[in-house]
């Protein structure tokens, strides 16, 4: 059923300008705000419109500085809700937390839990996002939730630069899946890297599952942090007799020292989308080509308003 009440488009701090990018491609002007912090760090908001009654969509990923991006989307639903607004849907790019889907160990919080739990009693009625780390955290949400797949973009742009003797390469067994996937969509090979990982955010690659030999190899995961799994696996897919070795990521936390072993690793080249922000600086250091997603976000906003199927997304956002 078609909505016949206006929507409009808002955004928080955390990503501009794809909230940009996205306002171009729908051709919805984003709504006029004030964000501010005060000298003690707490954050004030205040919508510059009349929206009463209209259909908002706040796009705001909870990128790092991850807490104070979750908060100031918070008081953005807030001003929004006592601004009488009709349905309130949230567009997360980047879901900040989603790393902590399950207790791992005695004693420890399901903050994505915890973060979905927030948004619903601030008052989202529905929530987008690009591919979460974990599917299950659809289920913490008890109201409508559109995972897209943000791999389908960087896919299509891969694709269309016509790589030779390809083989997708899952960093890890949890991967294989998104991989195979990759794979069928560019008529490639397959190869699996095996490997233990001794602390958080430290891995160890063990051995390849796959011939990478004498093959262009990409990687291809959801998200790269510290880039210590992805340069490992480069180094690894290199010493197997690999062309080349580059990565297809959907998001690029890039914290720590990720940029510095970017710059340093065996990977040719590196395809995020910009769920996060990047500076130029740091792409050319890390040999990272971003690849915009705003054409599919802008399309999925128009279509939940519109009341039609996300579905067809899934094999037509060639345009990005």
């Amino acid at each position: 059923m078609i909505d016949s009440r206006p929507f409009r488009l808002i955004s928080g701090t955390a990503n501009l300008p794809l909230a940009e990018k996205i306002s171009q491609s729908s051709g919805i002007p984003l709504c006029r705000r004030t964000i501010k912090r005060f000298s003690d760090g707490e954050i004030f908001v205040q919508i510059e419109e009349t929206v009463r009654s209209s259909d908002i969509y706040i796009i705001q990923p909870t990128c790092p500085p991850v807490n104070d991006n979750l908060m100031e989307l918070l008081i953005m639903i807030d001003a929004l809700k006592r601004s009488s607004v009709g349905n309130i849907t949230v567009v997360m790019p980047y879901y900040g937390y989603s790393r902590q889907d399950r207790k791992v160990s005695p004693r420890t919080p399901i903050s994505a839990k915890l973060v979905a739990d927030l948004l619903t009693r601030a008052g989202v009625n529905r929530m987008v996002a690009l591919d979460l780390h974990a599917g299950q955290i659809q289920g913490y949400f008890d109201i409508p939730f559109d995972n897209l797949y943000g791999l389908e973009v960087l896919c299509n742009h891969i694709g269309q630069q016509v790589i030779k003797d390809l083989v997708i390469v899952s960093p890890d067994a949890g991967g294989v899946l998104r991989a195979r996937a990759f794979a069928q969509r560019l008529h490639a090979n397959l190869a699996i890297i095996d490997k233990r990982r001794p602390r958080p955010n430290e891995s160890a690659v063990m051995h390849i599952v796959g011939d990478v030999a004498d093959y262009n190899c990409i990687i291809v995961d959801d998200m790269v942090d510290t880039a210590g799994t992805l340069c490992n696996a480069a180094a690894a897919i290199k010493a197997a007799g690999a062309k080349s070795v580059m990565a297809a990521i959907t998001h690029g936390v890039l914290s720590g020292p990720a940029i510095e072993r970017l710059a340093a690793s065996r990977l040719d080249k590196l395809f995020i989308t910009d769920t996060i922000p990047l500076s130029k600086e740091k792409q050319t250091q890390a040999r990272i080509e971003v690849v915009s997603c705003a054409h599919l976000l802008g399309e999925a906003i128009k279509r939940i308003h519109q009341g039609d199927t996300l579905s067809t997304l899934f094999h037509q956002n060639d345009e990005s």
